[in-house]
């Protein structure tokens, strides 16, 4: 069995957190009929549970499983609804809605208001969802980390990198998305070739999500080394910041 962790970090896509676990040790174990993928450095793990609140469901069931964390982090990719945010910005906020029921999360640090929604959003669902929620981001995972610690009675936060600004319209990903959440790149990029006029928007994409990747790893391992080199914990919270280019 795994030695037990402290803290837990709940991401979608490996590739959000690559740049912080790739030489960290990698361990596949099952719970409930499922495989899921750990990277373990320390008391620190990491899981990569797909993209979507069913996904992260499972997810942060089986992190709490299979290693009782004390503390639980939903980290990954957000799309920004305030457009004052930019690519590789760090969001740290302060509540997390859930858009399917309005239940909502507060955390003792943070500032300002990130909102799970059910699918991908585009520039159109963004106005909407920030007019509804006064919020600053979207993502579709971190409602339902925090719905699995609040059950446990374990602390919570969220730490998310702006991979999409809010005028930017991303081609449609949810049918690429399949029923593991895992995203299939193969149908995607199939998709893509045969409708070159996307092809801005998808090199534009995958540039941020590397910009993005970099700046929440670089957030991460300041988080890991000290609450007092991170931008979010400790009193002085500065939740939203900038990478450093």
């Amino acid at each position: 069995m795994p030695n037990p962790g402290k803290v837990a970090m709940v991401a979608a896509l490996e590739r959000e957190v690559n740049p912080l676990v790739k030489h960290w040790n990698k361990v596949e174990r099952d719970y409930e009929g499922r495989r899921f993928k750990f990277f373990e450095s320390g008391q620190i793990v990491v899981l990569c549970g797909g993209i979507g609140a069913e996904a992260a469901r499972r997810a942060t069931e089986a992190v709490f499983a299979l290693y009782h964390p004390e503390l639980i982090l939903s980290v990954g990719f957000a799309g920004a609804l305030d457009r004052t945010l930019k690519v590789g910005d760090i969001f740290a906020p302060g509540r997390v809605v859930d858009a399917r029921d309005g239940s909502r999360t507060e955390m003792a640090t943070g500032y300002g208001v990130l909102v799970s929604a059910a699918v991908v959003a585009g520039v159109e669902a963004k106005k909407k969802l920030a007019e509804s929620y006064s919020a600053q981001a979207v993502d579709m995972e971190a409602a339902a980390v925090a719905r699995g610690a609040q059950a446990r009675g374990v602390g919570f936060l969220a730490v998310k990198a702006i991979s999409d600004q809010s005028d930017f319209a991303i081609p449609a990903m949810d049918r690429f998305i399949d029923e593991r959440g895992q995203f299939t790149t193969g149908r995607f990029a199939v998709f893509s070739v045969l409708r070159p006029w996307i092809w801005p928007r998808v090199i534009e994409l995958a540039r941020n999500g590397a910009k993005a990747s970099r700046a929440l790893c670089a957030e991460l391992q300041r988080y890991i080394q000290g609450p007092e080199k991170s931008e979010v914990s400790g009193p002085e919270l500065h939740p939203i910041t900038k990478e450093v280019s």
